[in-house]
């Protein structure tokens, strides 16, 4: 591979320099010169990370490539300094519209020998933070796009870039508020090239146990918040072990909840006044933020019973549950594309949570797909250069043959 640079800097000038050597169609060598570009740029969520880079300087060189192959191009902040980048390719009239939508920012990189190093080994393995999620898949979808701007389909070609995916999912939300809709969308994460058309939703809650404060030589004046928590831990598993025994779901398996974090008490010598507890609900498809707290409330109401018992729960944040039907056009017509280009493809479920639930519960029809690797959010990641440019042939396959 030719040498990139190592930081985000002159990222217009290189990108100038470089697509000005790119033809109609990406071939191998250039859509993974552009995987290690992406890979060399630091776009450490600073949601994540105080102080991190964040995505203006990987949004501006995205910004660059889809520029210099004619796509019209926006930038537009979906928080201060952190920007989405749209880039719309019109097609040639009487087909649907394909939302192409890809994540800017990375995890911490802390830990990472060298986490912006872009190499590919002998066993086409890409490294660096981001690799696997998800610039591969931007890098593929990128070569797909700039492709499609020669030569467009019927229906009309938005790629979305987002920041803070990784964190909050602002990027998505803003697209979302500032009216961007289409008839369908591909959401890049890593699927080892399959069609993901389901996967679970979240629920954070935070509970709190009161207590009285007292010299820990005098139990009779204090009320131990943190051995009234235990109490609550106890019936959290116990309400786990019947979440494992629901029916579960094909592709997703059962729902769960843990414990995530806990903190309390002042110094050892003291009875705790309080004591608080950061739980997580992972969810199926139709469950909701209601449906979780009516499960919830019971537990908290049964412990209350009591009197010495004071505790209080909020529910924080929720993220619905993804599905859509494989029988649907959308997913049929990616794995049978995917076919096409590499003899198999299958539907399957993820456990974790994407952007595609936000675009599904606002009436774009989803799925989820791109390249794999390993190391996902792990000290060492890589990405599949094999998959990468499979992922950019199925991509033009789809977008031509709807």
């Amino acid at each position: 591979m030719s040498p990139c640079p190592a930081d985000g800097t002159a990222h217009r000038t290189v990108v100038t320099d470089t697509i000005a050597l790119y033809h109609t169609v990406l071939n191998d060598l250039e859509t993974l010169e552009l995987a290690q570009r992406l890979v060399r740029i630091d776009s450490v969520n600073p949601s994540l990370v105080s102080g991190a880079a964040g995505e203006a300087a990987l949004a501006h060189f995205v910004a660059g490539v889809l520029e210099n192959r004619g796509v019209d191009v926006e930038l537009r902040d979906a928080l201060p300094g952190r920007p989405n980048v749209i880039g719309r390719i019109p097609g040639t009239g009487g087909g649907p519209s394909l939302l192409l939508c890809c994540h800017l920012d990375t995890v911490s990189v802390e830990g990472m020998e060298a986490p912006f190093s872009g190499e590919i080994d002998e066993e086409g393995r890409l490294y660096g933070r981001g690799a696997q999620d998800v610039k591969g898949g931007m890098a593929a979808m990128l070569a797909a796009a700039v492709t499609l701007a020669k030569a467009p389909p019927k229906g009309d070609v938005i790629v979305a870039c987002v920041a803070d995916e990784e964190a909050y999912s602002a990027g998505t939300e803003a697209l979302l508020k500032w009216g961007l809709r289409a008839d369908m969308a591909i959401v890049f994460e890593p699927t080892e090239l399959d069609v993901v058309v389901a996967h679970k939703g979240f629920a954070w809650a935070h509970i709190t146990t009161r207590g009285v404060a007292a010299h820990g030589s005098r139990p009779r004046e204090g009320v131990d918040a943190i051995a009234h928590m235990g109490r609550v831990l106890a019936t959290i598993e116990a309400y786990g072990v019947q979440l494992s025994r629901r029916t579960p779901h094909a592709l997703l398996g059962e729902a769960s909840v843990h414990a995530s974090l806990i903190r309390g008490g002042r110094e050892l010598s003291s009875y705790p006044d309080s004591c608080e507890l950061d739980i997580e609900r992972r969810t199926l498809p139709g469950e909701s933020r209601h449906s979780v707290r009516r499960e919830l409330e019971p537990i908290m109401e049964a412990l209350a019973r009591d009197p010495q018992f004071q505790a209080e729960m909020e529910m924080r944040f929720f993220r619905p549950a993804f599905e859509i039907p494989e029988t649907e056009t959308l997913p049929q017509k990616l794995k049978a594309a995917t076919e096409r280009v590499r003899g198999s493809c299958s539907f399957v479920g993820m456990t974790s949570w994407t952007d595609s639930a936000l675009l599904a519960e606002a009436g774009i029809p989803a799925v989820v797909f791109g390249p794999g690797g390993a190391g996902l959010h792990g000290l060492e990641e890589y990405g599949d250069t094999r998959q990468i440019c499979a992922c950019r042939d199925a991509l033009i396959d789809f977008a031509r043959n709807w």
